[in-house]
């Protein structure tokens, strides 16, 4: 260790991951919807910006959230979409103002299956469900057997265009993670029943994915501890995902937990003064030995340093702590602040808060954010608005995606 990492404390030491990357520190923005794409799933000015002040504020890696294989199942009509269609200069640009200052700027890739926004999607999961404010057919055998060629396609372009890794999203009740999940995956076939079997298509995608890319770009999963619901995918399941995780070419497991199927509590909304997920991170340290990140409720600059320097983790992700103060990290390594001021929310509307924050950092990629709080009901409007005129430009670019997919 050199001395400016013993100096600046363990959030400052390298961190060699398995394919020959050596990041920088221990920080990470972890992904987030950002909902900052033009429409047409092509980034925005606003949105490079944004990943440009956080790759300036000493971030090791920077993810953006959701960026869609295809455009039939998106989870915002804001997310960015990367194939053979795309325009790949725009991706290009966001990836070398996002990779400044040696910061790695990962996609997230992402498939909302059951959870795709309906306005421009005809939602698909594991298994069909008619439930109130859940609707989808089930996902066809021909589509899954797709499915892991379609994220190797997308990492692949990443690759091309610059970005520095990319991250499978089986977290959050998105279209993996419920495979994941028994309670949502009731399939007969080779890809439903015991975890091993549930498991199967996320192993796909990581064969296919690294076959795409090689051996030496990063690729990392985001994986729940549990999607936090009575029969769901639990923490036992959980570990046996992260064993055999151990067993592939993977680079980083995230940890975090919850779902956003409606009427479930997010795990981004919960209340608590420590990180969420440790106490399985600690489990999950015992069955693997990835580079483990976790991510979900740090608040302060201890709370991160303590779960690194207990060896729990090896990184800690952070997203509204940086929403809140982009250059975090730099402040964190200049002993010049602890923690951002974190605003307080009475009787917020279901996905309020989420809005709120959302907004802030278009507010962050335009440069004109201030020290004042932008009202709660304001933001909701905001930020409706927008998807109202994005769900328009969506249907209008991709008007064939619907009946196709």
């Amino acid at each position: 260790m050199d001395p400016l990492s013993q100096t600046n404390g363990p959030l400052f030491e390298p961190l060699p991951l398995p394919c020959g990357l050596t990041l920088n520190n221990r920080i990470a923005k972890s992904a987030m919807s950002d909902s900052l794409g033009d429409g047409t799933g092509h980034p925005t000015a606003v949105q490079t910006r944004l990943y440009q002040r956080w790759a300036e504020g000493g971030l090791a890696v920077s993810i953006i959230g959701e960026v869609q294989l295809t455009s039939g199942y998106a989870e915002n009509p804001g997310n960015l979409v990367l194939n053979e269609a795309s325009d790949l200069e725009r991706f290009r640009k966001l990836a070398l103002h996002g990779s400044e200052n040696g910061t790695s700027l990962w996609l997230q890739l992402g498939h909302a299956g059951a959870l795709a926004y309906t306005p421009t999607s005809n939602p698909k999961g594991p298994t069909a469900f008619d439930l109130p404010g859940l609707r989808c057919v089930e996902i066809t055998s021909e589509e899954i057997g797709q499915l892991p060629s379609q994220f190797a396609a997308t990492a692949r372009l990443a690759q091309e265009a610059g970005f520095g890794g990319v991250q499978i999203h089986a977290a959050h009740g998105f279209l993996l993670s419920q495979f994941l999940s028994p309670l949502f995956n009731k399939r007969t076939d080779g890809y439903g029943g015991a975890i091993a079997s549930r498991m199967r298509l996320l192993l796909e995608a990581i064969d296919a994915t690294r076959a795409a890319v090689g051996p030496s770009f990063p690729i990392a999963v985001k994986l729940n501890s549990s999607d936090e619901l009575e029969g769901g995918f639990d923490e036992e399941d959980a570990l046996k995902v992260v064993a055999a995780l151990d067993r592939t070419s993977i680079d980083l497991i995230d940890i975090s937990g919850g779902t956003y199927f409606p009427g479930a509590k997010s795990a981004s909304d919960r209340s608590g003064r420590g990180p969420y997920f440790l106490e399985f991170a600690k489990r999950a340290r015992a069955v693997t030995t990835k580079p483990l990140m976790l991510t979900g409720g740090f608040k302060t600059r201890a709370q991160a340093e303590d779960a690194v320097a207990s060896g729990a983790v090896d990184m800690v992700g952070l997203a509204r702590a940086l929403v809140l103060e982009p250059s975090l990290p730099n402040l964190w390594k200049e002993q010049k602040k602890s923690e951002p001021a974190f605003p307080r929310f009475s009787d917020a509307p279901e996905g309020g808060v989420t809005a709120w924050y959302t907004m802030r950092l278009a507010e962050i990629g335009s440069n004109t954010e201030t020290s004042d709080f932008l009202g709660l009901e304001r933001a909701i409007q905001a930020y409706k608005a927008r998807d109202e005129a994005r769900t328009e430009q969506w249907s209008a670019h991709f008007e064939n995606a619907v009946r196709t997919s």
